[in-house]
C-alpha cells in the first residue's frame, strides 16, 4: 500500500540561553517515484557552541550521505554508514581545534517511503510511533538505566552502579568509537492513521498519557507540535532541556495525476540548524551552505508533489453540497432552524489535497420515541443499598436530532443522519472521586491517583471496563437500570438537539469550558471541581471539556449502518470504545459535540472520566 506522509517540526529553547539541538526534514522520491522522506533530530553535548556545532555538522553530513546515496534497495545500510560520517565529521573537526574535544551528540534518523519506516539511532533521542492511542518507543535506548531495562527484560538483570546516574549516556557520536548503533534491517510497517514521532529527550518532561492526549486531539502535524511545545514550556521545570520535535501524519496516499518519477531532483523541503546568534554559533551555518541551496530548489519541487494537485474535472463533477468545505449550510442552526452567517473556511498552510466526499444518504425515518414517563428536568437519586444516594440524575426529553457533523474535516462524522432519541436520565455532573470511591472500596477495585485533587473533581483514570463495572454496580445498589450512554444518547444531551458545534453556539468562546485553549483561568494541567460552568438547556453540567467521558458503544470509523434510534452500537473493534466530550487539556475543537475519539477499553487515561445513564421505566 502506498501511503504519503504530512510533516511538522519546531524546537525550543527550555530553560537554557541557547540551543543544542538541530533537526532537518528532507522530501526525496524512492526507486518507484513516489513521495518518501529523510527526517532527522540530533541532541547536541558540549555545551554552548560546542554542543550546536556538533549537532548541526553531524545533521548535515547525514544528509548529504543521504542524499548521495538513495534512492537504495539497502536504506538501514545508508542510514548505519551515515552515523559513521557524521561521527567522521566530529572527529575531523576535533582533530583541528583541540578545544572541541568532549563535543557530540545523540541523533535519530529515518527514511520514511511507501508504508515503512528505517531508522537509526545512536543515544538517548526518542523515535516513537501512536498507533490507536497507544505510545510505543521503537528505537533503543542508550542511556545505563535503558541498558539495565533491556538486560532486565532479557532475563539477566544486571544490579545497577551505585555510582552511575540512569541518564547516562552508553553511546554517542563524539568522534571517538561508537559504543552502540540502533539500525535494524527490517523495516517498521506503517499504516493509515499512524502518527511519527521525532524527539530529543526535552520531551521526556511529558508522560506517555499526555503524548497521546495531545495526539489524539491533535489533527494536523504543526498542531501536535505546537501542543506540546505549550505543554513542555507550561510545565515550567526547573532546568527544562532543548526540545525539539518532528511530527509526522501518515496517510492514504492521494490520486495522483503526475508521477514523482517525472521529478528528476531530489530535495530538501525543510531545514532547521538554528544556532543561537547571541553565542556566535554561526559555525554549523558556514557547514550547511550547501544543503541550504538544496533548500531552495526544493521548495518549488515540494509544492508540485501530486498530493497539491487540485483535480478540477472532479470538482465539476459534483454537486456543490458533496464538497466538504462548502457543505455547512445546515450546521449552525439553532433549535429553531435558523441558520448562522457560515465563517469562512480556514484551510491549513500544509499541502493537502481538498475533501471530497460521496452525498450524504437520506435520512432514515426514524421510530416514533417513547411516551415520556417522567418530567423533564426532573432530578432523580436512588437510595443505594449500602447507604446514601447514588448521583443525581437528570431526565432528557425524548426527541430527535441530527446526529454528527457535515462540516468537520473528520469523515468519522458522517454521515450526518436523523435519530430518535427516547427519554432517559443521565447523571447532572461528571462522577466524582467521592462517588466512585464507594464503588472502588465495595468492589476492591481500588481509588484512582488523587494527584491534588478535591472529593468534588471527577474521577479520571478509570478504563472504560471500570466505568461499565461502576454502572453495574449502581444497578445493584438501587435496583434500577445504569449504564453508560450511547453515543447517540451522549451527543444529543451534550448538544441539546442543536446543530451548533457547541451548546452555547458555534464558537467556543471564552470561559465557557475548562479545556486547553478556553481560557477559564483553570490550571489546564489537570480537571477542575464539578460545575464550574453554566449548565446546557438540559441542566447538564460540564459536556464541553474537563474529562472526557466514556460512553458504550464499540468504535466504527464513520456512521454508516448506525441505528436511528440511538440505541448502543456493537460490532466494529470492541477493543476500542469510544469517549466524548473532550477534556481539560484538549483544544477547543475538540471539545465539540460532535467530537468522536477511541481509546482501548481496557486501558485507563488520566484524562478520561465516567457520566452514567439510567433508564425511565
Amino acid at each position: 500500500m502506498n501511503l504519503e506522509f504530512d510533516f511538522a517540526g519546531s524546537q525550543i529553547n527550555g530553560a537554557r540561553d541557547y540551543q543544542e539541538d538541530a533537526f532537518l526534514i528532507t522530501h526525496l522520491t524512492d526507486a518507484n517515484g513516489y513521495p518518501s522522506a529523510f527526517v532527522i533530530v540530533a541532541d547536541g553535548m558540549g555545551g554552548h557552541n560546542a554542543g550546536n556545532l556538533a549537532s548541526n555538522m553531524a545533521t548535515q553530513a547525514f544528509n548529504r550521505h543521504v542524499l548521495a546515496n538513495y534512492p537504495a534497495a539497502n536504506p538501514a545500510a545508508v542510514l548505519e554508514e551515515a552515523v559513521i560520517k557524521a561521527n567522521e565529521s566530529i572527529k575531523e573537526t576535533i582533530a583541528e581545534t583541540a578545544a572541541l574535544r568532549g563535543m557530540g551528540c545523540t541523533l535519530v534518523a529515518a527514511i520514511l517511503e511507501q508504508d515503512r519506516i528505517t531508522w537509526a539511532s545512536v543515544g538517548d533521542s526518542h523515535l516513537y510511533l501512536i498507533r490507536d492511542n497507544e505510545l510505543q518507543k521503537i528505537n533503543a535506548d542508550h542511556s545505563y538505566g535503558g541498558f539495565l531495562d533491556r538486560m532486565e527484560a532479557a532475563g539477566s538483570p544486571i544490579d545497577p552502579e551505585p555510582t552511575l546516574s540512569r541518564n547516562m549516556l552508553m553511546s554517542a557520536i563524539t568522534g571517538d568509537e561508537i559504543n552502540e548503533i540502533d539500525v535494524p534491517e527490517a523495516p517498521l510497517d506503517l499504516a493509515e492513521g499512524d502518527r511519527v514521532l521525532i524527539c530529543s529527550d526535552g520531551l521526556d518532561t511529558l508522560s506517555f498519557d499526555e503524548i497521546v492526549q495531545f495526539s489524539d486531539w491533535s489533527k494536523l502535524p504543526k498542531d501536535f507540535v505546537n501542543a506540546l511545545m505549550q505543554a513542555v514550556e507550561k510545565a515550567d521545570v526547573p532546568r527544562q532541556d532543548n526540545t525539539t520535535i518532528i511530527a509526522v501524519n501518515v496517510r492514504a496516499a492521494a490520486d495522483q495525476t503526475v508521477r514523482l518519477a517525472d521529478v528528476t531532483a531530489t530535495a530538501a523541503v525543510a531545514a532547521a540548524v538554528a544556532p543561537d546568534s547571541r553565542t556566535g554559533g554561526r559555525r554549523g551555518w558556514f557547514i550547511g551552505m550547501a544543503a541550504a541551496l538544496i533548500v531552495l530548489i526544493g521548495a518549488a519541487i515540494f509544492f508540485m508533489r501530486p498530493e497539491a494537485l487540485f483535480d478540477l474535472a472532479r470538482v465539476a463533477e459534483l454537486d456543490p453540497d458533496t464538497l466538504t468545505i462548502l457543505s455547512d449550510e445546515d450546521e449552525d442552526e439553532d433549535e429553531t432552524g435558523a441558520a448562522d452567517p457560515a465563517p469562512a473556511e480556514t484551510v491549513s498552510a500544509e499541502p493537502a489535497p481538498p475533501e471530497i466526499v460521496s452525498p450524504e444518504p437520506a435520512p432514515s425515518v426514524a421510530p416514533p420515541a417513547k411516551i415520556a414517563t417522567r418530567p423533564s428536568g426532573e432530578i432523580i437519586e436512588d437510595n443505594l443499598k449500602s447507604g446514601g444516594v447514588g448521583p443525581s440524575m437528570v431526565v432528557i426529553p425524548a426527541g430527535a436530532f441530527r446526529m454528527g457533523s457535515s462540516r468537520s474535516t473528520s469523515p468519522d462524522e458522517r454521515p450526518r443522519r436523523e435519530v430518535s432519541v427516547a427519554q432517559f436520565a443521565v447523571s447532572q455532573y461528571e462522577i466524582t472521586m467521592a462517588e466512585y470511591a464507594q464503588f472502588a472500596a465495595a468492589s476492591g477495585r481500588g481509588q484512582p491517583a488523587a494527584r491534588g485533587l478535591t472529593q468534588n473533581s471527577p474521577v479520571r483514570s478509570v478504563s472504560w471496563d471500570d466505568a461499565r463495572a461502576y454502572a453495574a454496580w449502581l444497578s445493584d445498589q438501587t435496583g434500577q437500570r445504569y449504564r453508560l450512554a450511547s453515543e447517540a444518547e451522549w451527543e444529543y444531551m451534550a448538544s441539546t438537539g442543536k446543530r451548533t458545534s457547541f451548546w452555547w453556539g458555534r464558537e467556543p468562546g471564552v470561559g465557557r469550558a475548562h479545556c486547553f485553549d478556553c481560557e477559564s483561568g483553570l490550571d489546564t494541567g489537570r480537571p477542575a471541581r464539578i460545575g464550574n460552568f453554566e449548565a446546557n438547556a438540559f441542566g447538564v453540567y460540564d459536556t464541553a471539556g474537563n474529562v472526557a467521558e466514556w460512553v458504550q458503544d464499540c468504535w466504527h470509523k464513520n456512521y454508516t449502518g448506525a441505528p436511528a434510534d440511538a440505541s448502543v452500537r456493537e460490532g466494529g473493534d470492541c477493543s476500542l470504545r469510544v469517549v466524548r466530550g473532550g477534556a481539560y487539556r484538549s483544544p477547543a475543537q475538540s471539545i465539540r459535540s460532535a467530537k468522536r475519539d477511541k481509546f482501548k477499553a481496557d486501558q485507563a487515561y488520566e484524562y478520561i472520566g465516567i457520566r452514567v445513564v439510567r433508564e425511565i421505566r
